[in-house]
């Protein structure tokens, strides 16, 4: 799986700092330290060994001791600068205060004393130094979930050991999975977890809130690559922002479930016929319109009528482009067939 790009600079950051204060450390600690390999140790020392402050002469770059690598110790000789203490704005102190806060209050952080105590100690810290301005943040988070559950997801997240969940779909149909957890991240006031379901036999993203059971097991997991890509990659804060984005309604017919689990909706609706019915806020059409031609076979109905002409006219020219390159000499790329030009085109079709 990727690697988040922000991800890897919080650990290269993290290992100079770490390095700063703890002198020579092997390759293998530092690997068992951050969570990572040693070859990726190996391409962090390559990547911050070229990074250094503006100028980027060799007097400006970060250094090592070369002759510590060979022996697979890695020795930090020059940090330019990086360990400096941080100085702040009020706005950027009292941002800080506002995440710690939010992170104080979710249940990860809360089932685990050790986590617990260092963010309430960096929180302090931070407020002390900010003053008046921090008593004007208050955070206050919905429930994210059973604490039982949240602290089993996170210790089977630590220890890279299978998960056996009870879980709740928005039909309120209940089933009994075993899954491999990949990673926990939040959007507005839900958590998801991003897993492979051996039930399944494919990546799902469930719910936090809705998982009512969650048991950590012995069993190690397994690599399945590409699981919680989609998640990652895809930036739901930007596509679902909330407040006075537009809402879009769509209906879809039984096979397309997956979409109610894995995107953050405002609102699912179960008909009598078994289809469903979302109502979400997209700031990005571009994401929506694709998702929505990608499953034009269960694509029941699309409102506003804007947002369906806009399927409708994506899915036409990409049907006219591939026509005009697959059937040499049919009449200015239009689809003969109309079964298929019907799926594709008509997000209001019933």
């Amino acid at each position: 799986m990727a690697e988040r790009a922000d991800d890897r600079l919080l650990r290269l950051l993290g290992i100079v700092a770490y390095l700063d204060g703890a002198g020579p450390v092997s390759v293998a600690d530092l690997a068992r330290r951050f969570g990572t390999t040693p070859a990726q140790i190996q391409k962090d020392v390559d990547a911050l060994w070229v990074s250094g402050t503006p100028g980027y002469w060799p007097d400006d770059l970060i250094d090592f001791d070369a002759a510590s690598i060979d022996r697979g110790v890695v020795h930090l000789t020059e940090a330019r600068g990086m360990t400096r203490p941080l100085r702040l704005g009020t706005r950027e102190a009292v941002a800080l205060v506002a995440a710690l806060r939010a992170m104080k209050a979710t249940g990860a952080v809360q089932a685990d004393p050790a986590r617990s105590a260092v963010v309430e100690s960096a929180l302090r810290k931070l407020t002390d130094a900010t003053g008046e301005a921090a008593n004007a943040v208050d955070v206050r988070l919905a429930p994210g979930g059973d604490r039982q559950v949240v602290s089993a997801i996170s210790s089977a997240l630590t220890t890279r050991h299978r998960l056996r969940i009870r879980y709740v779909t928005s039909s309120d149909v209940v089933s009994e999975r075993d899954v491999d957890p990949v990673r926990l991240h939040t959007q507005d006031e839900y958590a998801y977890l991003a897993a492979w379901c051996y039930r399944a036999a494919a990546p799902r993203t469930f719910r936090v809130d809705r998982i009512l059971e969650a048991t950590e097991t012995d069993v190690p997991v397994q690599d399945h690559p590409g699981v919680g890509e989609r998640a990652a990659e895809i930036d739901f804060a930007a596509l679902f922002a909330g407040g006075s984005s537009p809402l879009a309604t769509i209906r879809f017919a039984p096979r397309a479930r997956w979409f109610a689990e894995e995107v953050p909706v405002e609102s699912v609706r179960n008909l009598p016929d078994g289809d469903f019915e979302v109502t979400l806020r997209v700031t990005n059409p571009g994401w929506l319109r694709s998702t929505l031609i990608q499953l034009a076979p269960y694509v029941r109905s699309v409102a506003p009528a804007a947002l369906a002409d806009d399927v409708a006219g994506a899915a036409a020219e990409a049907l006219a482009l591939y026509d005009a390159g697959h059937r040499p000499g049919s009449a200015s790329g239009q689809v003969t067939d109309p079964q298929t030009r019907d799926a594709a085109t008509s997000p209001n079709r019933h």
